[in-house]
């Protein structure tokens, strides 16, 4: 069974990988064909916040945020009723990325050609491109 690693974020690029999944296994086929993983990553925040929070507020909020992020591709996913399971991990996004997928074992990553806004991929450099170089499986880009 081929392990799948599915990056997203909730932007409709991300969507449209997942989308093409579904799709491509036409939906009952897809739990017998692949394992699906989706991820979120949520970037760390910015200095040493929890000089002002708890640490699990800032856990609270990633948390918060990956659900909210996650939500729509699990729908699409659930509709179709393929089998996955979901990640929600914090760090710097490509590298993490590539190491869940190291982790899991997955024979390919799956995900959007774009990030959320293209303001964000150009102050951040491009996580696509990022996943392009560190990854040591395929990467299918989904336009």
């Amino acid at each position: 069974m081929k392990k799948l690693l599915v990056p997203v974020d909730g932007s409709e690029c991300s969507l449209r990988a997942v989308r093409h999944l579904v799709g491509k296994g036409s939906g009952a086929a897809l739990p017998g064909t692949v394992e699906i993983h989706l991820v979120n990553v949520q970037p760390g925040l910015p200095g040493d916040i929890t000089r002002f929070v708890s640490r699990e507020q800032v856990a609270g909020y990633h948390r918060d945020e990956s659900e909210k992020e996650l939500a729509e591709a699990k729908q699409l996913l659930d509709t179709a009723g393929a089998r996955y399971e979901a990640h929600a991990e914090v760090g710097p996004l490509a590298e993490t990325i590539v190491r869940l997928c190291e982790r899991l074992g997955c024979d390919e990553i799956v995900m959007g050609a774009r990030g959320r806004t293209a303001l964000a991929e150009f102050l951040m450099g491009s996580t696509v491109t990022r996943v392009l170089h560190l990854a040591h499986v395929p990467v299918l880009l989904v336009k």
